[in-house]
């Protein structure tokens, strides 16, 4: 039976690809997995959009899972930043240990969250786990999702 079967990558669209590596490789401290330019005859099909080329960059996550960061070229681009309420905005929450040191890093770069600081989860399936949105340089929520720690 034809199915998910699992994941590969969550695309960022980044107006700079530099300036977005400073918050997803050195804020985060996600590893690049390779850093190419993709022209291929191909992707202006499957997108449906008229560009030159798109510098692209895989950060792994996980082995096999990685955020996907894209820099268009040779396009007009506007941002698409909103709130997290509004439909059409998305995110992508990572699993962290430490989430009070890493928030504390992206802090000290210059990087803002939604909140103050983490935040506990007292109630529902989460409880007893801790969260905070992050703000990427074009705007778009990264999360990050401290789990419980087992009793």
């Amino acid at each position: 039976m034809a199915g998910i079967s699992g994941i590969y990558h969550a695309g960022v669209t980044v107006s700079d690809m530099d300036r977005a590596l400073g918050f997803y490789r050195d804020g985060l401290g996600l590893e690049i997995e390779f850093d190419v330019i993709i022209d291929g005859p191909y992707l202006p099909v499957v997108l449906d959009l008229d560009f030159s080329e798109i510098r692209a960059v895989y950060l792994r996550i996980v082995e096999g899972a990685f955020i996907e960061l894209l820099e268009y070229r040779g396009i007009e681009r506007m941002p698409a930043a909103a709130r997290p309420c509004d439909y059409g905005q998305g995110h992508v929450c990572l699993f962290v240990d430490g989430i009070d040191e890493i928030v504390e890093r992206l802090a000290g770069l210059g990087y803002r969250a939604r909140s103050d600081a983490p935040v506990d989860i007292t109630r529902g399936p989460n409880a007893g786990a801790r969260s905070i949105y992050l703000i990427d340089p074009d705007g778009y929520h990264v999360e990050l999702f401290q789990q419980p720690t087992p009793d």
